[in-house]
């Protein structure tokens, strides 16, 4: 067959991403980090968050290696003791071992150029904006270019030793690829939760005792937090951000590619998001010359510059992927349905790319704080802290409509034109297979110029430590106003961004929900009762509205503890380092204390929300069977994607009214406005930055858990 030839356009689409991600980093690495002062900065901040990174996935490797254990024993005794097949098929270890490993090299090289990057924007910042913009865009495009040209390698890599080496059946790569699946977003989980609990407990404690106590401005190296808020910076928002849309890429393509076999269409369904991807990473490569941007511009016109290059990538993607698809679909598996669906199929893609720009412009619109809905919540700060956390919460909760609504709307067009519903000689005939297919390769589709939604979001971060950079090295005001136009933009890309994530990842447990069910019904032997009224499904919906809620808990508890011990440390630092407060020469924080209380709390606090995660799904199963996980995963999906929404515009827009205030205006830094508004900031920090973003992790990892341990599941069920 002609396409089975086409595996190698997986293996160009992998080199060019990261070839051109080789490119971003020298041309990184081409600016200087500035003067000693600068470097003497960055050099720290590198330090500090090498040294988390190495501390928490050291943790992370030891649990992976338990797991490896646990999976082995699952597939392999069985096997020792006579039985013809294990719990689990002999790929499933060494298919989550590596799933796992490319999560984490993601977050590592992530954040490894951002601590690069950071300086150099600040000295950038020194001769323009365009040019403080290029070298930290580049510095995200890294990351973008590396995380969907190593989803496509590996997946590829998988998908072509199964079927060609190993020369095993469908079924099994299906469910190989999906515990490769899982191995991915079970290290995303910790990477999130982790990365998200170290950067808010020393952000909200810096800002609480800094700016709000002390009345000192961000990042003045009096505060003793502010080389953890910094590190913060690198390995919540880059690394974890990094682990998180790599996850969602991957299982986005693991979730399409094992619906494509119960579809029926073999090889060219395995073909067609991997295609997809690659013209994705090859259209995001043109977007990225788009991206650059005058000196004296508004938030609007920078939201613009970046926008334009988004937008140019995703119009060349929906171009480019029709001839593409037609020609796989002409030379589909002979029996399929493939070829008469060509048209739907593609409108499927186009819909997903419609979907993901829909939901960034409802993110933007309520966060941004050049739209009516974040300076509105700022002017209610002239009321006080109060009113602006009541307008914060009810604009986030007003903001989640727009995105649910988009999504349902998108998920059942996908569906319908794809081929699910089909009017036979009979009448009419629901394939779900082959709807839900559709489904996939939309959530494929929005996630495929990912490379460069991900450099748009990954570049705010650089810019927030050039910022801060900026500030300990006493660089002209002109270079803080710089950087801070970028970190204001870069709060509303950085939402954007997480909107895409969410989004695709609400498509991608859709598609996952439904594997889980045929795989269960071939493995029981006859059909489930789904039935909403059916006990097991009601009590399964409800664990899994519990275990959202639950898991924010944790995370927002998780943040609390660990900052109410970084505000008792800086405030010890004020009162018994004399002359501190006061700025007096030679008198200096201690920052690593800060750093060390960061990453102890971090590391200790990540383990109950990601084993909540992993866990409940499995003890589901037991007590309610597989009609209850159905239930189970629902709820997981539908609360958690309206909570994640949520969280994440109300933490957005706090942030930005505050950046608003911070502008100049409503009376400017130091007034009672901006006071306030720091107050809703700190709020809604850990909710935008660690439990709100990690949803997208808790759906994937759900679902993709309860069908790996579906054997489990059906082998000792207690119904």
């Amino acid at each position: 067959m002609i396409i089975e030839n086409l595996f190698w356009i997986g293996y160009v689409g992998a080199a060019a991403g990261l070839l051109f991600a080789i490119l971003q980093a020298r041309k990184v690495f081409s600016y200087s980090e500035g003067n000693e002062a600068m470097v003497k900065i960055a050099t720290a901040i590198r330090t500090g968050a090498n040294a988390f990174m190495k501390r928490q996935y050291t943790t992370v490797g030891v649990f992976l290696a338990v797991m490896f254990v646990i999976l082995s024993g699952f597939a392999y005794i069985p096997l020792l003791m006579g039985a013809e097949r294990g719990l689990l098929n002999p790929f499933t270890p060494f298919a989550f071992i590596t799933g796992g490993t490319f999560t984490a090299l993601c977050g590592v090289l992530g954040m490894k150029i951002s601590t690069y990057a950071n300086a150099r924007t600040a000295f950038a910042a020194t001769e323009s904006l365009n040019k403080a913009l290029r070298v930290a865009f580049s510095s995200g495009s890294f990351m973008g270019f590396v995380v969907n040209g190593l989803a496509i390698l590996e997946i590829t890599v998988w998908y072509m030793a199964l079927k060609y080496w190993f020369k095993v059946d469908d079924q099994t790569i299906a469910h190989t690829m999906i515990t490769f699946g899982m191995g991915v977003a079970v290290v995303a989980v910790f990477a999130r939760v982790g990365g998200g609990i170290f950067t808010k407990a020393a952000d909200v404690g810096a800002d609480l005792v800094g700016k709000v106590e002390a009345g000192i401005p961000e990042d003045d190296p009096r505060n003793p937090a502010v080389i953890a808020d910094n590190v913060g910076d690198n390995v919540g928002d880059v690394a974890g951000m990094g682990a998180d849309l790599h996850e969602s890429n991957s299982n986005a393509l693991v979730a399409t590619i094992a619906i494509s076999f119960g579809a029926g269409y073999g090889v060219a369904g395995f073909m067609l998001p991997i295609i997809v991807s690659v013209i994705g990473i090859l259209a995001s490569i043109i977007g990225t010359f788009f991206v650059r941007t005058k000196e004296v511009v508004t938030q609007q016109s920078l939201l613009n510059t970046l926008r334009k290059g988004v937008y140019i990538a995703g119009g060349i993607a929906a171009i480019a992927t029709l001839p593409l698809i037609k020609f796989i679909a002409n030379n589909a598996p002979e029996g399929s349905t493939m070829a008469e669906n060509a048209w739907g199929i593609y409108g499927a893609v186009l819909v997903g790319i419609a979907a993901g720009f829909i939901v960034s412009l409802f993110t933007e619109y309520y966060t941004s704080d050049a739209s009516k809905p974040t300076r509105e919540l700022a002017e209610s700060s002239d009321s006080g802290s109060a009113p602006l956390m009541i307008g914060g919460l009810s604009l986030g909760m007003r903001s989640a409509a727009g995105p649910l609504l988009t999504i349902g709307g998108a998920a059942i067009v996908s569906f319908i034109i794809s081929g699910g519903f089909r009017y036979m000689e009979t009448g009419l005939t629901l394939d779900y297979n082959i709807g839900l297919y559709g489904i996939g390769l939309a959530a494929v589709a929005m996630l495929a110029t990912n490379a460069i939604i991900l450099a748009t979001d990954a570049f705010g971060p650089v810019a927030d430590n050039a910022g801060g950079i900026a500030q300990m090295a006493g660089l002209p005001a002109e270079v803080r106003e710089r950087t801070d136009a970028l970190d204001a933009l870069g709060n509303t890309t950085a939402a954007t961004g997480k909107g895409f994530a969410i989004a695709s990842n609400a498509f991608t447990g859709l598609a996952l929900l439904v594997s889980y069910v045929n795989i269960a019904e071939l493995e029981i032997g006859h059909a489930l009762n789904l039935s909403i009224v059916n006990p097991p499904v009601l009590i399964g919906f409800f664990a899994g509205a519990a275990v959202v809620f639950l898991f924010a808990a944790l995370c927002m508890s998780a943040v609390q503890r660990a900052a109410q011990k970084v505000v008792q440390e800086v405030r010890r630092q004020f009162r018994e380092i004399k002359g501190l407060l006061e700025g007096k020469p030679g008198v200096e924080a201690d920052y690593a204390t800060c750093v060390d209380i960061c990453t102890r709390g971090a590391l200790k606090e990540m383990i109950a929300p990601a084993m909540l995660t992993i866990l409940s799904p499995i003890i589901v199963g037991l007590l309610l069977g597989a009609a209850g996980v159905v239930g189970y995963l629902a709820g997981i999906i539908v609360i958690g994607f309206s909570m994640a929404v949520f969280m994440l515009n109300s933490g957005g827009a706090w942030d930005n009214a505050k950046k608003y205030i911070e502008a100049g205006h409503l009376g400017g830094k130091g007034s009672e406005n901006h006071k306030a508004a720091v107050l809703g900031d700190t709020v809604g920090d850990p909710l935008k930055d660690t439990a709100g973003p990690s949803f997208n992790n808790v759906i994937t990892v759900s679902c993709t858990v309860a069908i790996v341990f579906i054997g489990i599941t059906i082998a000792f069920s207690l119904l």
